[in-house]
């Protein structure tokens, strides 16, 4: 079967002759002669069976494309015109340097580039990634020194701007801020170091982070997730890959429980949290004010004293892996206001004890002593406003009487015990 010719790239070019063209179609093997009207093109190239390559004859108007091959000569109607069109020239070049690698993305500014079939750097071919009469987008080729930049259109070559691989050097990284996070990601970490201009990929671990803004000395990136774990932080950029610097991926706090649950709403008072992950604890909020004095006893402990507040509220811990939320225990701390008495009735007894004593007052739920000039006696809390106790047996003479609740002491009222 003869050849068949099914289109040629491009469809244009200059009368001189010299445009390169790939040829499409099928049956080329052993193709002996491809012409454009009735003249021969040079530089034949049979690449497959259905590919060739070749550079137009010199030539004028448009002309049928044919390809002759054992079987006989292609008989499709696709054609090539002659015409005159502008030989590119090139302006400018950015930029005009880059890495020894290639790799970057450089732009072509000139005019009459439409149609670029070619772009090289020295030797070595580039790829053309956007092309438009004024400007060409491409991706360097590896390369070294400095070479000349030319574009190839239906028009001709190009004049040539020159174009210097450099060596870059290697990023260095100095430091993390910070340099631990949640395990879920999402933070910003900020990269200090040296050559870090055009990083390509932040890893952490072997996951890629985003990149948020570059700069020759830092890098700001987000943190991808990752399970509890040290991961080595590394930047690349076109000189190689950086030193590797440590980031501590760290469990979310849990609070399991307070002691003391209650507590004044003046604060001040010491309360110890239990629970896990605790260890890189920065913060503890009772409900929205923050605690002080927040020691760390282990992973599982710390303490931390209660700031001002009213009602009850949530213990929170803030660490890099985040802030504690609520889940299994009792993560709850209950304000209380100081206990106060404001009657006994009866308010005398005898010193023989046993005395049924009401008192009434405030802030009493959670009595926890009654005493009777210092010696405790035994009670019942029936409201916030009333308790019971029995007076202990006591010298005659009159007794401060008093109730004592994780608030504090409330004040003293007199109690006199008659002589038995």
């Amino acid at each position: 079967m003869a050849p068949v010719v099914t289109s040629v790239s491009p469809t244009q070019g200059n009368p001189a002759g010299g445009t390169p063209v790939t040829i499409n179609g099928s049956g080329f093997t052993g193709a002996s002669a491809v012409r454009f009207g009735p003249n021969l093109a040079t530089n034949v190239v049979i690449v497959s069976d259905t590919q060739i390559t070749a550079r137009t004859p010199p030539g004028s108007g448009t002309v049928r494309i044919t390809v002759t091959g054992p079987m006989g000569t292609s008989t499709q109607n696709v054609f090539f015109s002659y015409t005159t069109v502008a030989a590119p020239v090139l302006t400018a070049l950015s930029p005009s340097s880059g890495p020894t690698g290639g790799g970057n993305t450089v732009t072509i500014t000139g005019t009459n580039l439409t149609g670029a079939t070619q772009v090289l750097f020295g030797p070595t071919p580039a790829t053309i990634l956007t092309n438009t009469p004024t400007q060409i987008t491409a991706t360097a080729p590896p390369g070294t020194g400095t070479t000349n930049v030319t574009v190839t259109t239906p028009g001709g070559t190009s004049n040539p701007l020159s174009y210097t691989y450099v060596t870059t050097p290697a990023p260095t990284i100095t430091t993390l801020s910070p340099s631990s996070g949640p395990t879920t990601g999402g933070n910003t970490v900020t990269i200090t170091g040296t050559n870090l201009t055009g990083a390509t990929q932040v890893l952490f671990g072997p996951t890629p982070a985003t990149i948020l803004t570059n700069t020759p000395t830092q890098i700001t990136a987000t943190a991808p997730a990752g399970p509890p774990s040290v991961v080595n932080v590394t930047v690349t950029t076109a000189g190689g890959i950086s030193n590797p610097l440590s980031y501590i991926y760290v469990a979310a706090p849990i609070v399991i429980g307070v002691s003391p649950q209650f507590g004044p709403d003046a604060g001040g008072n010491s309360v110890t949290i239990t629970g896990s992950n605790l260890a890189l604890a920065s913060a503890v909020n009772f409900g929205p004010n923050p605690a002080t004095g927040l020691t760390v006893i282990s992973d599982n402990q710390l303490t931390a004293t209660a700031p001002p507040g009213t009602g009850t509220v949530v213990v929170t811990v803030t660490t890099p892996g985040g802030t504690s939320t609520l889940g299994p225990g009792n993560p709850y701390y209950t304000y209380l206001g100081a206990p106060v008495i404001n009657t006994l009735i009866p308010d005398t007894g005898s010193s023989l004890g046993g005395d049924s004593v009401t008192i009434n007052g405030a802030n009493l739920t959670y009595t926890d002593s009654v005493t009777f000039g210092g010696t405790p006696a035994s009670f019942s809390v029936l409201s916030d406003t009333l308790a019971v106790a029995t007076a202990p047996a006591h010298a005659a003479g009159t007794v401060g009487v008093q109730l004592h609740t994780p608030a504090g002491n409330s004040n003293t009222l007199p109690f006199t015990y008659d002589p038995a």
